[in-house]
């Protein structure tokens, strides 16, 4: 963004009678791609650009065309026109960067190389370390607020304990940034994630894991258990309006149904080794530690399997899926869903929340620590 507006590809532009500030011209951009070897060729830099588009970077000027088109169409930045949705997630690691370059500036930084359990770990801090010097540069106004600021940073995977044993504390635990801010990274990275694209008419539910084999009458899915067996477990998948109406379907030989098979036909054992209860999860020094994860769906799903209720878990991930590309593994606690909090809920409902909203999932999960 900030080449284009040094190059001028970004202007205010006039078209019909209107100015449009801060834009750029599609066809333009795409050229601009290609010749400053963002992109091989015409087709990947206009994949490259549906991805950003999947990512609410960039819109067209008038929302009239949610797909990116290589013509004389006007677009915007997001973050030109003040409609790039500042997110708890995004908020939190604009956050981790701004301090992580205040530490690496500084003359005698309390980023230090250090050793625990005799394996030695670069840019380290100790806990009770940055908490003092969060207060002392301002960046909290008490060792609470600042606890509070390191646990909102390991949670969304800015820092991490060394070993990943422990959340963050005010102590001597040694922890380092997980995420390297210097690092530049490409647009052609964009295109190695999974699609963000889904199908309209899929007759996939996207909560289900997907199919082995998209072959008719086949209705296997693959289950992924802690103790990595994989099995086959049958399932129905949920139908679409198209598939009843009539529409051609390469997933079903006949009219699917809509009826979902009892609980105990589709998940006959759960993957948690024993009960457990919201007092449990949320009290204080419980051994859980909460993370985020970003989810963004393909033409097929989610991949991943929610069971239970008070508190739902994960039962099973798909090891090829966009769930499990982004962290989530079995027998972690569903905290909420698109910020809504459903530790109370059951799995119908937490489901129906899933399937009915977008498809870029925000989901914060509860995991046991080792």
């Amino acid at each position: 963004r900030l080449r284009l507006h040094d190059g001028k590809l970004i202007k205010d532009r006039r078209y019909h009678l209107r100015t449009y500030p801060n834009c750029f011209v599609a066809k333009e951009l795409t050229d601009w791609l290609v010749e400053h070897k963002e992109a091989p060729d015409r087709e990947t830099g206009i994949r490259l650009m549906q991805k950003l588009m999947d990512h609410y970077i960039i819109h067209h000027v008038c929302d009239e065309h949610s797909d990116y088109k290589d013509a004389k169409l006007l677009y915007r930045f997001r973050k030109d026109d003040g409609t790039f949705p500042l997110s708890k997630e995004v908020k939190v690691f604009f956050r981790g960067q701004s301090l992580y370059e205040k530490l690496v500036s500084m003359e005698k930084s309390i980023l230090k190389v250090r050793e625990e359990n005799s394996v030695k770990y670069q840019r380290t801090f100790l806990g009770c370390e940055m908490i003092d010097w969060l207060v002392q540069e301002g960046e909290a106004e008490n060792r609470k607020e600042a606890v509070e600021l390191g646990r909102a940073l390991l949670e969304h995977g800015i820092i991490q304990h060394v070993s990943n044993r422990h959340h963050f504390f005010d102590s001597e635990l040694l922890y380092q940034f997980w995420t390297n801010f210097r690092r530049r990274r490409r647009l052609a990275e964009l295109l190695n994630e999974n699609s963000s694209r889904v199908l309209s008419e899929s007759p996939d539910s996207p909560f289900c894991l997907r199919k082995l084999n998209p072959e008719p009458g086949n209705t296997s899915f693959l289950s992924v258990q802690t103790n990595k067996e994989i099995k086959i477990v049958s399932a129905v998948r949920r139908s679409s309006i198209t598939s009843l109406s009539g529409n051609s379907n390469p997933y079903f030989s006949s009219n699917p149904t809509l009826v979902f098979p009892p609980v105990a036909e589709c998940n006959p054992k759960s993957v948690l080794k024993r009960p457990v209860t919201n007092e449990e999860l949320l009290s204080p020094g419980a051994p859980y530690i909460k993370k985020t994860l970003t989810i963004v769906g393909d033409a097929v799903g989610w991949g991943f399997v929610v069971r239970g209720g008070r508190p739902c878990h994960i039962q099973a991930v798909d090891p090829g899926g966009p769930a499990a590309a982004a962290g989530m593994k079995v027998c972690q606690f569903v905290f909420s869903v698109n910020g809504m909090y459903v530790l109370h809920l059951d799995y119908q409902t937490i489901s129906s929340l899933i399937m009915t909203g977008p498809r870029t999932l925000l989901l914060e999960v509860m995991e046991a620590i080792e």
